[in-house]
């Protein structure tokens, strides 16, 4: 039962860790990678498709992406849906290629970048705790009806506060690499 509670415990905040990566990948950097793509859809035969599914996405240098549509019909829908994304990216196309230069950040933006990771991941950081908060008060359920000592209901709150910090440490590794790939020129 109390394995259980950890476990489950570690899998949430192991989920929240993700969905925290996940967030920090959509915020752009100023180095052109593929995923800064992900959250668009295009509209495919009246079904919003991801972009990912009707081009192939591609770095061309450090500061251009370049797309390679399959149906060439899709080449105005696919820069529209570029231009309409809050990514503030400029499509060009030259064919069936559409090329996407990204501007590089300045100073002040980056800083703001920052205080948006820095939330997010604070975010992140609730997240896990209260997951942690979850566990305990089922270990205390557990301790009310008399399924657990308090020894073990002890022992218990101390594997969890260590699953914590372990999630919480991460969190911060996560925040420090980002703060870091913004910062940089």
């Amino acid at each position: 039962m109390i394995n259980d509670i950890i476990k489950d415990a570690g899998e949430r905040m192991g989920k929240s860790l993700e969905a925290l990566k996940s967030q920090l990948a959509k915020i752009r950097t100023g180095r052109a990678h593929p995923s800064l793509l992900d959250t668009i859809v295009v509209p495919y035969y009246g079904v919003d498709t991801p972009l990912n599914q009707v081009a192939n996405v591609t770095v061309e240098d450090s500061r251009t992406l370049a797309l390679s549509v399959f149906d060439k019909s899709l080449i105005q829908p696919v820069e529209k849906a570029i231009m309409m994304s809050d990514l503030g990216l400029n499509p060009s196309s030259a064919g069936t290629m559409i090329r996407i230069p990204l501007p590089p950040l300045t100073e002040e933006r980056r800083k703001d970048l920052v205080k948006i990771v820095r939330a997010e991941a604070e975010g992140g950081r609730v997240a896990i705790r209260n997951i942690r908060r979850d566990a305990n008060s089922d270990i205390k359920g557990l301790l009310k009806d008399k399924d657990i000592s308090e020894d073990e209901a002890k022992k218990a709150e101390d594997d969890i506060q260590k699953v914590t910090n372990e999630n919480i440490k991460e969190v911060d590794t996560i925040l420090a690499a980002k703060e870091k790939e913004l910062m940089e020129i």
